[in-house]
């Protein structure tokens, strides 16, 4: 079920008005609202809400056996941990491992048995997963108390983040469960821009660059000239942002609508002046997981910078192989990983300096241009593709580009631009929105959304971190 649908619509509005009709009795919302959770999630594909209930179940018990028995607390851990990557490994990287043997055996001459694996991706399985790994690990630490289980599945399958995040810790959201929510503490006003801004970002930016550029350059990038292939890499760049920006945008509106807070997830992250700078803006949510969860359980940078080198890289390979079963990833992971390494490298050779105006525009665009680079093998199909995109930059320059048409120059503006508008004046808007009558505002939610419907390309295809 896609948000920007007729389809979603209808199922929110029947939602929206009974949660707030039931949030007095607690004991009916939460079976209510973990019921529309799981027919969200199984319009997809029914048979994975088996898999959702048992990760539910299986993260809830490994918890209270942590807590229940301190003798063995690690062994739980463990073990639950095993059982969340194991799902995660046979769902998402089964076929990716067999098919890597298969192809190492016959680059050796070795003979290789022809096998299919044919494992269905479960729609938002990495998000959820990566969840219920923080909530049991922070029951570990001693830093989150278990809760009883009707508000802990409620948790993990809560519709809005389901699918495609933001990852959303249980310090985060399960407080907001603990007692029904006030509708007075709702900011509607803000609500409304998060849809209304994420349906533009997904709709008309995102959707245009897809359609009139992004898809068939990276389809066949020796079909086309140097600048198409130019302008698609920074096509693409601002399509992911666009894309994946406006679904946070969505959820944490929807969410706010139902009266609970979701943590921001992106922050201007084509402004960053660094790599570093770029992860503190970029999918915030998964950064800040990667940090807690991974980098400083590795040593951070406690156990000397040989290590800390050591630590971004390793840190980064493994997030981009969270991003999908496929070397490209990979290689996208050790971009960032490396350039992490090299700042912190560079910051250690120098010293501290204060930057200046000058500098960190520097710091932008050579930032933004790495970005960009790691964006080719993200998006790629193989790394051969991606090495036809880079080839493809130099080597047909004054060819005719009729794909680098206004609209999409337009849209690639409009998603750069948009970095670069403080959050203080986004907030005076809103702010001032809030001001004009109920009718006035409703006049204004329709024309944006009727311009959103004409400008947008026919058909709403999915978000691309479905795929993760």
């Amino acid at each position: 079920m896609l948000f920007p649908t007729v389809t979603f619509a209808v199922f929110f509005l029947i939602v929206l008005p009974v949660s707030w009709l039931l949030m007095p009795r607690q004991r009916l919302w939460q079976p209510f609202i973990l019921l529309a959770s799981y027919v969200f999630y199984a319009w997809w594909d029914w048979r994975f809400v088996f898999l959702l209930a048992g990760s539910t179940l299986g993260n809830f018990l490994g918890a209270e056996l942590i807590v229940r028995d301190a003798a063995r607390k690690k062994l739980w851990l463990a073990l639950t941990v095993a059982f969340d990557l194991s799902l995660l490994g046979y769902f998402k990287y089964a076929g990716f491992l067999v098919s890597s043997v298969e192809n190492g055996l016959t680059r050796l001459g070795l003979p290789a048995p022809t096998s299919l694996v044919g494992v269905v991706l479960p729609v938002g399985i990495s998000f959820y997963t990566f969840m219920a790994l923080s909530y049991v690990v922070d029951v570990f630490r001693g830093e989150l108390e278990t809760v009883p289980l009707p508000r802990f599945a409620v948790w993990l399958s809560f519709f809005p983040h389901l699918v495609a995040g933001p990852i959303v810790r249980g310090s985060e959201l399960l407080p907001q469960l603990e007692k029904p929510r006030d509708p007075r503490d709702v900011d509607v006003t803000r609500a409304i821009f998060l849809i209304v801004s994420g349906l533009f970002l997904k709709v008309v930016i995102a959707n245009h660059l897809a359609t009139h550029l992004v898809d068939d350059v990276f389809a066949s990038p020796q079909s086309h000239s140097s600048l198409e292939v130019l302008v698609a890499v920074y096509g693409y760049a601002v399509q992911i942002f666009a894309d994946f920006c406006g679904y946070t945008n969505i959820a944490i509106g929807l969410a706010l609508l139902l009266g609970f807070r979701f943590p921001q997830n992106f922050n201007n992250p084509y402004a960053a002046v660094s790599l570093q700078d770029f992860w503190r803006r970029w999918h915030m949510t998964l950064s800040r997981w990667l940090r807690d969860y991974l980098y400083i359980p590795l040593g951070g940078n406690r156990k000397g910078k040989l290590l800390t080198y050591r630590n971004l890289l390793l840190t980064m390979l493994l997030g981009g192989l969270w991003h999908g079963a496929a070397w490209t990833f990979v290689a996208w992971g050790g971009i960032h990983g490396a350039g992490l390494a090299v700042e912190r490298l560079w910051r250690d050779l120098r010293g501290p300096r204060e930057s200046t105006a000058w500098t960190r525009w520097i710091g932008r665009v050579v930032t933004f241009h790495v970005v960009c680079l790691g964006w080719i093998f993200f998006r790629a199909a193989s790394f051969g593709r991606a090495g036809d995109v880079i080839v493809r930059l130099f080597d047909a320059w004054g060819h005719a580009s009729p794909l680098v048409t206004t609209g999409v120059v337009l849209a690639i503006v409009v998603g750069i631009a948009v970095q670069y508008v403080p959050f203080e004046s986004v907030g005076a808007l809103g702010r001032g929105f809030a001001r004009f009558p109920i009718a006035a505002q409703a006049a204004a939610v329709a024309v944006c959304v009727t311009a959103i419907d004409v400008l947008g390309p026919p058909g709403v295809a999915p978000f691309i971190y479905f795929r993760f």
